[in-house]
């Protein structure tokens, strides 16, 4: 479908945003979404079409979740320009890659996440209720899409170990290149939809763009035999539009997946865990060896599955971490100097 012959409403548009605009807003501004960004270049499409425009310097100074992200609606005026940022329906975020303390965003307004592994080495429960616990803290449905079900004869145990994170989860096995994959994941395609894909690297998910866009858009890397690892084929977020209704949201490959204030959803998923968890004699426990530790107890009489059981203290510990490097961060960048000097060398270098 082309861009300039979009409604809103098939663009994600709702009365969640339209209810945000004033009078005044309504009659003067254009809404429009973040399809694509690159620095501090934005893609952005509304009713007239896509048009690229840059944020204003003074933005550069706001926090990082004040800044737009793919699927972010923009206000702009009549010259163009964007104005504010529209209050979200749910964000992804992560801490960056490497030792720098800093949030990163990942996508905005998505209504359901496509955790994708495949039906071979790479798949791991402990890596999923990553992507899950991600998906439950934003309030976004997830779904489990298992992709090259056709290179295995072990389709039911992938799925039946899938079905054992999260009670009602929705699990799909697809084959990414064949064209019936879009009938199976229609459900969550319709129009006005917008789901956003997370997974390792060669799982299959640029195949599953270009099946679901019905493009060849993205370019498809090959996976390593010794151990069903691919290289990253997709360097940048963008959405893409679904032939038939709804958008599609792609990002890049991700190998370590650190959580960034995500306690709700850790807590959500594990929620057997933490309902022992209370029990315990103390409301700070970390269930290392604490005296009183009803979560010890429980998992000295096998009454805790072992594998969750460790993956929920290394994400619960993981979570400690994430929360006291960015407490010390915020606490540097208090001082005026400092920040006063990092806003100005963001400037220079938009400028250069």
């Amino acid at each position: 479908m082309p861009e300039n012959s979009l409604s809103l409403s098939e663009l994600g548009w709702g009365h969640f945003f339209q209810q945000q605009l004033s009078l005044e807003e309504l009659e003067a501004t254009t809404p429009v979404r973040v399809f694509a960004l690159n620095r501090h270049l934005v893609d952005g499409v509304g009713e007239n079409g896509r048009q690229q425009f840059a944020l204003p310097h003074t933005w550069l100074q706001r926090s990082v979740e004040e800044l737009p992200t793919v699927g972010d609606w923009l206000l702009l005026d009549g010259n163009g320009q964007p104005l504010r940022l529209l209050e979200r329906t749910s964000l992804f975020k992560r801490m960056a890659s490497g030792h720098d303390a800093r949030v990163q965003l990942m996508a905005a307004n998505v209504d359901t996440l496509f955790i994708v592994t495949s039906c071979n080495q790479e798949f791991s429960l402990s890596r999923l209720e990553r992507y899950l616990a991600l998906a439950l803290d934003a309030g976004v449905e997830p779904v489990v899409v298992l992709t090259k079900a056709d290179l295995t004869e072990d389709v039911n145990d992938f799925c039946s170990r899938s079905r054992t994170l999260r009670p009602g989860l929705a699990i799909e096995a697809v084959n990414a290149k064949d064209a019936k994959v879009i009938d199976i994941l229609r459900p969550w395609c319709s129009a006005g939809q917008t789901v956003a894909l997370v997974g390792s690297s060669g799982v299959g998910k640029s195949t599953l763009v270009n099946a679901l866009s019905n493009t060849a858009n993205q370019e498809i890397g090959a996976v390593r035999e010794s151990d069903a690892k691919g290289r990253h084929t997709t360097t940048s977020r963008t959405l893409h539009l679904i032939p038939g209704g709804g958008l599609l949201l792609d990002s890049p490959g991700l190998r370590e997946l650190q959580l960034s204030d995500c306690e709700v959803g850790v807590s959500t998923l594990f929620e057997e865990i933490e309902a022992v968890a209370r029990h315990c004699r103390f409301n700070n426990c970390r269930h290392h060896g604490e005296t009183g530790c009803a979560v010890e107890a429980a998992a000295e009489r096998n009454e805790l599955d072992p594998r969750r059981l460790a993956n929920y203290l290394k994400l619960k510990e993981e979570q400690q971490s994430a929360d006291e490097t960015l407490v010390e961060k915020r606490r540097k960048d208090k001082s005026p100097g400092k920040r006063y000097k990092r806003v100005q060398l963001r400037e220079w270098r938009d400028e250069d």
